[in-house]
């Protein structure tokens, strides 16, 4: 863990600290930073997916599959 001081929206932060359930503020600030890289990484993978890079034929692969 990375000790630190930072300034904080008192009121972001207790809001944030009450609709996560946190009990504490590091608790609240540790799942807001785990959410953000979630949803930066989460468009990342959305922005590839629709570039056309790929160029497979899914109802093929999927036919491959054993079912079990």
């Amino acid at each position: 863990m990375k000790r630190t001081n930072l300034v904080l929206d008192e009121h972001a932060l207790e809001e944030a600290k009450s609709i996560t359930g946190s009990r504490t503020y590091s608790d609240a600030v540790n799942l807001a930073l785990r959410e953000l890289i979630r949803a930066r990484r989460f468009a990342e993978v959305d922005r590839f997916a629709a570039s056309d890079v790929w160029e497979g034929d899914l109802p093929t692969m999927r036919a491959d599959r054993v079912s079990g």
